[in-house]
């Protein structure tokens, strides 16, 4: 079996659990830690964009490492230990970290399976290039932020016309991240058993409400108005020239988050 391990950079913390978790599974275990994580500790490691080639992936930190562990890990299982303030996407705490890597390590080693829910992720592309999928939104927006530095845009649910404008942007939401960017941009949470996307405007100048959308819908975005946009994917940014028209829809392999799971309410709680 193979688990790799991707802990914030920076983070002694991280770093320090991530050296227990190797010194506590069975040597017939091939450990392979992030080469950032590796140099930290005795040199060596591995591209976070190999760990789709482990068993299981480990993630500590909060939920940005979580989402730069996902880039790498495609359809791998990812378990989360949380690091961070909120973490709707680690829902192991510190003290209990080697104990459950342990455990589903255990659990592999006898079933060959670890339990995990799967939750989508969102492609984009354009008329010759495409983005990394994304597990929590698209983001498709002008140069800049700001009155009058956005761009123009047309956008399209399924084929018909759901609104245009002009603003910043417009981002499509998954419902993992629904807690996250899209919150911040006025669009509402959503429960992460709803099979749905949103839609949300952002600082339009005239907008539509944020729209709850079937979750195999594909949104069409015409950007008009500006030299150029850019298309973020997470973390990860695209530029591309105008016009064009971005194409968001489900990405055919989903994130899958080894159990357990973080609670949701619970942290929904850490958000006031």
């Amino acid at each position: 079996m193979r688990v790799g391990i991707v802990a914030q950079k920076g983070n002694a913390r991280a770093a320090f659990l991530a050296e227990q978790i190797r010194e506590t599974l069975p040597d017939e275990v091939t450990v392979r830690l992030d080469a950032a994580t590796a140099e930290r500790l005795d040199g060596g490691g591995y591209p976070v964009e190999e760990m789709d080639a482990c068993d299981l992936v480990v993630s500590i930190g909060g939920d940005g490492t979580f989402l730069f562990a996902a880039r790498g890990a495609e359809a791998t299982p990812i378990l989360g230990v949380n690091l961070g303030e909120v973490g709707f996407l680690n829902g192991v705490a510190p003290d209990d970290a080697v104990e459950t890597v342990e455990a589903v390590v255990a659990g592999y080693r006898e079933t060959d399976t670890i339990p995990s829910r799967e939750v989508p992720r969102l492609r984009a592309d354009g008329g010759d290039w495409s983005v990394h999928p994304a597990l929590n939104e698209i983001v498709v927006q002008g140069p800049q932020r700001g009155h009058g530095k956005g761009l123009d845009y047309e956008v399209r649910v399924g084929g018909r016309v759901f609104t245009s404008g002009r603003g910043d942007g417009v981002l499509v939401s998954t419902p993992t991240g629904s807690t996250a960017y899209n919150l911040s941009e006025g669009g509402p949470l959503v429960h992460p058993e709803t099979d749905a996307l949103v839609v949300t405007e952002m600082c339009a100048a005239e907008s539509m409400p944020p729209l709850a959308i079937p979750g195999d819908s594909e949104v069409e975005i015409r950007a008009t108005g500006a030299e150029f946009g850019y298309v973020s994917a997470d973390s990860t940014r695209e530029r591309f020239e105008m016009p064009e028209t971005v194409r968001v829809r489900p990405a055919e392999e989903p994130t899958r988050i080894a159990e357990p799971s973080s609670d949701f309410f619970r942290a929904l709680g850490k958000l006031d």
